[in-house]
């Protein structure tokens, strides 16, 4: 294991709640739980007055994760950054257990194991004034436009327009606001 790898992993242990909590209110005055697990990383921004729930996992040790303004997570939610990033914009909410996934394996070759293929990051970006409803999941490559809804457990794999409501697995637009 690389001694870089290691050092992460033991950090992400070993640093008590209290403390993550503390340096991101001191940062940006965000509202991080003491429950919650977010990595202390200079890849994460959280905007003014965000506020992450218990449970939630925040990853960003590939690519930037950058949470604008409001931004509201949650209890249980995942939310891991690839090399390419997550971008959230201002006025974001999403319900508890939602997943947001900023990479994938490589699965070109149907006899080899996925993880010796490697792993591709081409980004989430998502609008201003975005609601995503519970156990939704949105992975890598989506793009969300601003004022736009998503329906609780639905699958966001794709680029949608600005003002819309989002339903199903995959999401379609259901209604134009």
């Amino acid at each position: 294991m690389k001694k870089g790898k290691l050092l992460k992993g033991l950090m992400r242990v070993g640093t008590p709640g209290i403390l993550v909590t503390a340096y991101f209110f001191l940062k940006s005055r965000a509202q991080v739980s003491t429950r919650a697990e977010v990595d202390m990383s200079s890849n994460i921004t959280l905007g003014r007055s965000c506020v992450v729930g218990s449970f939630s996992k925040i990853k960003a040790s590939e690519g930037p994760l950058v949470i604008g303004d409001r931004g509201g997570i949650a209890n249980g939610c995942f939310i891991s950054a690839g090399e390419k990033g997550i971008f959230i914009g201002d006025n974001f909410i999403c319900g508890p257990n939602v997943n947001i996934v900023g990479q994938a394996y490589v699965y070109r070759e149907k006899n080899k194991h996925l993880e010796d293929q490697g792993i591709v990051s081409r980004g989430i970006k998502i609008g201003n004034n975005v609601w995503i409803g519970s156990g939704s999941t949105i992975t890598d490559g989506a793009v969300i436009g601003d004022n736009t809804i998503i329906v609780a457990g639905s699958l966001v794999n794709r680029k949608y327009p600005n003002d819309v409501i989002l339903q199903g697995s995959p999401a379609k637009i259901i209604l134009r606001r």
